[in-house]
């Protein structure tokens, strides 16, 4: 699960950043590379969206995996 858990974080590295150049810049990175309507970008973008989910509902066990504590 830990693999997961890491591939999880770095999608949600790569939604974060792709929004931070959204907002400040106007220019989606993802869509720069892959294309604006392709499927590519597609499946980044519901893969980002489906690591947010998971984190959202598994951050309990998450944290219990890795040893920390929540406040």
């Amino acid at each position: 699960m830990k693999t997961l858990d890491i591939i999880v974080a770095v999608l949600l590295v790569v939604g974060g950043l792709n929004w931070g150049l959204v907002g400040l810049l106007d220019f989606n990175l993802v869509a720069a590379i892959f294309g604006s309507s392709s499927l590519i970008s597609s499946i980044v973008y519901i893969l980002v969206g489906l690591s947010a989910l998971y984190q959202v509902f598994t951050l309990k066990a998450i944290q219990r995996r890795w040893g920390v504590a929540s406040n």
